[in-house]
């Protein structure tokens, strides 16, 4: 399905979101297959993918709002925090307001 709609004129919705749509429908229906099988039966990776990127961010959302706070306690300031998590200052900032 992914290579008809790279293929053919979609009309009114933008090709990247029919199939962005498809990769969420395959990635739910079939949730016991791992990344790689997943990836393998729909011919690309999924990090490419909006799913793939919300997920992520996501997960980096919920480990920064975890390890800030416990960071914070060992006297580290919130620079020195993004610099090691290798996060932007401000998404640290935040974590800090959140768990405050």
């Amino acid at each position: 399905m992914i290579e008809w709609v790279q293929l053919e004129s979609t009309g009114t919705l933008p090709k990247n979101e029919i199939i962005d749509i498809i990769i969420i429908i395959a990635v739910y229906k079939f949730s016991l297959l791992s990344r790689e099988e997943t990836e393998a039966m729909l011919g690309l990776t999924l990090e490419e993918t909006r799913v793939y990127r919300e997920a992520k961010a996501e997960g980096q959302e919920k480990i920064l709002k975890a390890a800030v706070p416990l960071l914070l306690k060992t006297g580290m300031s919130i620079e020195q925090i993004a610099q090691q998590l290798n996060v932007d200052v401000e998404a640290v900032r935040l974590a800090a307001q959140e768990s405050a």
